[in-house]
């Protein structure tokens, strides 16, 4: 089996979006694109003034988004009738399709906010479907525990423990992986798929070669190959997210992301004309 090593680390970029809610974007600033992977943002502070803004009504057309909370609350409301209350551990899946307005808003005044937010490109024929919106409770969700790590299975496969998300067209992998001082995490993952790890804290040494060091708040891009190889410094907290390529090309409009800039003027003129939600 061929061995997986640090392709590059990435420092993400400070920014804002929404209504001023700072965070920290790796995946769609540089790398732009990792495919299907179009954007990853982590969002986290104890300052109400970092996130008290929100992400207020918004659209978006032909992608995923996959919201991730670690703590806090956030209230979702979207044009389809979903809505719910986000809390520590949730999950919130929403395939956009055809077009889609939401808000996302903190439903808390102070206190600690921290969660992640993933944007997954979908093919041409399933960018006008119907949208579709999965709400996924963390008491739902499974999670792998031994001695050395702890790993809560959002998506994918884990030994035996299999996550709530399945039937995908990009066959999407995405573990939520606690690993204790001194202990090595293995998995084999698709050749096919593009991988990375985002360590959210700790200190951790990927593949067999050596690296720079990486520690709290850092992307790290994969090389393709089969055996994952993982060993902590100390006790540290990190994503694995795995997907098949989708192979396309792509335009994109802001919340907007289709094949071409004539669906992405569509999809700009619809949602100007009242016509977007189908």
């Amino acid at each position: 089996m061929k061995q997986i090593e640090v392709d590059r680390i990435v420092d993400p970029i400070i920014s804002s979006d929404g209504a001023g809610v700072k965070l920290k974007r790796s995946i769609g600033v540089d790398p732009d694109y990792l495919d299907p992977f179009l954007m990853l943002d982590e969002f986290g502070s104890e300052n109400k003034d970092d996130y008290v803004g929100g992400f207020p009504p918004h659209p978006h057309r032909g992608i995923e988004t996959v919201t991730y909370m670690l703590s806090g609350d956030f209230e979702h409301k979207d044009s389809a009738g979903g809505e719910g209350r986000m809390t520590a551990g949730d999950v919130q899946w929403m395939k956009t399709g055809s077009g889609i307005i939401h808000s996302e808003m903190p439903a808390m005044k102070e206190g600690k906010l921290h969660g992640f937010q993933l944007w997954i490109n979908m093919p041409a024929r399933l960018k006008m479907s119907k949208p579709e919106y999965i709400y996924i409770d963390s008491e739902k969700m499974k999670t792998h525990k031994d001695s050395e790590k702890t790993v809560k299975v959002i998506a994918g496969k884990f030994n035996s423990t299999e996550g709530p998300v399945n039937k995908h067209n990009v066959q999407p992998l995405y573990f939520d992986v606690v690993l204790n001082k001194d202990k090595i995490f293995d998995f084999n993952l698709p050749e096919t798929h593009n991988s990375f790890i985002y360590l959210i804290n700790g200190e951790i040494k990927v593949g067999e070669k050596k690296h720079e060091k990486i520690t709290d708040s850092k992307l790290v891009l994969l090389t393709k190959g089969s055996k994952l190889k993982v060993e902590s410094y100390i006790k540290s907290n990190f994503l694995l997210i795995s997907g098949k390529p989708i192979g396309e090309k792509i335009a994109r409009g802001g919340p907007f992301v289709m094949n071409t800039k004539a669906e992405i003027l569509e999809a700009i003129n619809d949602y100007h004309n009242g016509t977007f939600v189908k």
